[in-house]
């Protein structure tokens, strides 16, 4: 039985980073806002109206080193937009700003865009579609998969509700 109302959540990510305004630019491309900055050291960033979503912060000693690929450690956080149109709209801004995807996938109960921070740090940006249209096998279980996801459409609609 499902209960939304009782479900477990995470509440925000907490990252610490080697630049605090470098981070802060990358993310408000993402659509973020800062709700709270503490100098030099940490910014607190959301969306919505909450009191923050992501934690930025330069605590690490000097010469601390960035996440390597494929080792032991977070492999992504998982951003969800409100809706496909929004999705669209963030992966604009970024594309825009020169930044670089690193892989796009369809998963059936949600298109995603896959991007580094720029710590190296791995994002899932994805937008789920109605839960009425998830794919499910005959028993009705989930049949998620990772199949191609039409870039350029998804594109076209960040154009086509912009203006």
């Amino acid at each position: 039985m499902k209960n939304r109302e009782r479900q477990i959540r995470i509440g925000h990510v907490h990252l610490t980073v080697s630049n605090l305004s470098l981070s802060i630019a990358f993310y408000r491309l993402l659509g973020f806002e800062i709700t709270q900055r503490m100098g030099d050291q940490a910014a607190f960033l959301s969306s919505g109206g909450y009191h923050h979503t992501i934690g930025l912060n330069t605590w690490s000693k000097p010469g601390a080193q960035k996440p390597q690929s494929g080792q032991i450690g977070l492999y992504h956080v998982a951003i969800l937009y409100p809706n496909r149109i929004e999705l669209a709209k963030a992966v604009k801004r970024l594309l825009a700003a020169g930044h670089e995807l690193d892989g796009t996938a369809d998963h059936g109960v949600s298109e995603s865009v896959y991007v580094k921070d720029p710590d190296g740090n791995g994002l899932e940006l994805y937008a789920d579609r109605k839960e009425s249209d998830w794919p499910r096998d005959a028993q009705g279980n989930l049949n998620m998969a990772t199949n191609p996801l039409d870039l350029n459409a998804l594109l076209q609609d960040a154009e086509t509700h912009s203006k």
